[in-house]
């Protein structure tokens, strides 16, 4: 009895081609920064930050669910590998909202001085 072997080219360039579309996006927005997306703010960070955490993410989990074949797999299975880095990246994203708020109000308010 012989296993075939498939061939997942066509797979492989469409990951290729999405990932790399995300990326071209990104570096794009960072080399222009539209006044629209960087001098707005939301929970105290400008959209375009915003914009590049989602764009990240997206990448991460279409890395994830390509990459370590996570589509074949049980939904408890998925879910028990999503949910615990979703409830990391919010947790993360806590801190440095939380920490860099206040390093710039020290910073802003206070007589130390910019000095980096």
């Amino acid at each position: 009895m012989s296993h075939e072997h498939v061939s997942n080219t066509k797979r492989i360039w469409t990951v290729f081609g999405l990932l790399s579309l995300i990326t071209t996006v990104e570096v794009g927005f960072g080399i222009v920064r539209p006044d629209a997306l960087y001098m707005n703010t939301f929970v105290s960070m400008s959209l375009l930050n915003w914009l590049f955490i989602i764009l990240t993410l997206v990448k991460a989990y279409y890395i994830v669910w390509a990459f370590m074949h996570m589509e074949g797999e049980k939904k408890a299975l998925r879910n028990a590998v999503v949910y615990p880095l979703l409830f990391l990246v919010c947790y993360l994203l806590f801190i440095l909202l939380t920490e860099g708020d206040y390093v710039f109000g020290v910073f802003k308010n206070s007589t130390i001085k910019w000095n980096f």
